[in-house]
C-alpha cells in the first residue's frame, strides 16, 4: 500500500498566521506514516525569497519530499530557494533536504518540474505555472519531460501531479484560472496507461473528479477554504477561519481512495 500526503495553497507571506497554519499541516503529515509529501504550488503569496526562506524552514525531513510552482510562485526564487543545485547549474536538483531522483535540468527562469521515485510508483510534479499569469499552461518542454518521465518506467504505477487543474469544477473564481489547453496533457496521459491519478492544487477546497478518464483529486486548502459552489455575496468565496486541510490518497495497487482530513 502507498500513502501520498498531498499539502496544497500554504501562501506563505510573513505572517505569523499562515505561517503557522502550514507549520500545523506539515508536522502533522510529517508525523503520519506516509510513503511521501506532495506540496502542488503557492507555497509562497508574492512569490519573494524571504518567504521561500520560511518555507524552507517548514519542510519536513526524514520522508521523501516534491513540490511544484503555483500561480502565486516566482520561478526563480522558487528554484533559488527550494531547489538544491547539482552539477550541471542551479536549480538542477530536487527539494532541499531530500533528494528526489534523477535531477531536473532546465533554465533558472524555465519550468520546475520535479520526479519523485518511489518504491513501487513514479510521482511527476508538472509546473503549471506562467510567469505574469493566474491560469495555467503546461508548455513544450514540461510536457516532453512528463512523456520522458512516463515513458522511462511503464510498468510503475504513476501520479501526475500540478497546481492547475484541468477541468473546470463547478466554481466560476477557480474555473476562470485553470489549465488551459487541457487536451494536450490528455494526450500525454494517453500514451501511458499505468498513470493511477491526476493530484492538483488551487482550488482552495478539496474535490473529486475525473479527467482523461483518470481521477483527478484536488487537495484542500491550507491558507483557507473556498465556499463554492455555495452561494454568497463574497468574492471569491473565502472563509479564513475553517481549519487548514490536507488529501491523504491510499493506493493498494488496484485502486486509490482519498481521505480530505481538517488539521486542527
Amino acid at each position: 500500500m502507498l500513502v501520498l500526503a498531498h499539502v496544497s495553497d500554504i501562501h506563505i507571506d510573513g505572517s505569523e498566521r499562515n505561517t503557522a497554519r502550514a507549520a500545523r499541516v506539515l508536522d502533522h503529515v510529517a508525523r503520519l506514516p506516509v510513503d511521501a509529501i506532495l506540496l502542488t504550488g503557492d507555497l509562497a503569496d508574492h512569490g519573494a525569497v524571504e518567504e521561500y526562506e520560511i518555507v524552507r524552514g517548514l519542510l519536513p525531513t526524514g520522508v521523501p519530499l516534491a513540490l511544484c510552482p503555483g500561480n502565486h510562485d516566482v520561478r526563480e526564487n522558487f528554484r533559488k530557494a527550494l531547489v538544491t543545485s547539482s552539477e550541471n547549474g542551479p536549480g538542477t536538483g530536487g527539494p532541499v533536504g531530500e533528494p528526489v531522483g534523477e535531477p531536473v535540468d532546465g533554465p533558472v527562469g524555465g519550468p520546475v518540474n520535479q520526479v519523485l521515485r518511489l518504491p513501487g510508483a513514479t510521482v511527476a510534479l508538472c509546473d503549471s505555472s506562467v510567469p505574469g499569469r493566474h491560469d495555467g499552461l503546461l508548455d513544450d518542454e514540461t510536457l516532453d519531460w512528463l512523456d520522458h518521465v512516463l515513458s522511462a518506467a511503464p510498468e510503475v504505477p504513476a501520479f501526475v501531479a500540478m497546481h492547475h487543474p484541468p477541468v473546470t469544477l463547478g466554481i466560476p473564481y477557480v474555473d476562470e484560472i485553470r489549465l488551459g489547453e487541457p487536451e494536450r496533457l490528455a494526450g500525454v496521459l494517453a500514451r501511458h496507461p499505468q498513470v493511477v491519478a491526476v493530484l492538483a492544487g488551487h482550488a482552495h477546497t478539496g474535490a473529486a473528479t475525473t479527467f482523461a478518464g483518470l481521477p483527478l483529486l484536488v487537495a484542500p486548502g491550507v491558507v483557507n477554504t473556498l465556499l463554492a459552489p455555495v452561494e454568497t455575496d463574497a468574492y471569491p468565496p473565502i472563509d479564513p477561519d475553517l481549519p487548514p486541510a490536507v488529501a491523504l490518497h491510499v493506493f493498494d495497487g488496484g485502486r486509490i481512495t482519498t481521505h480530505f482530513r481538517p488539521v486542527i
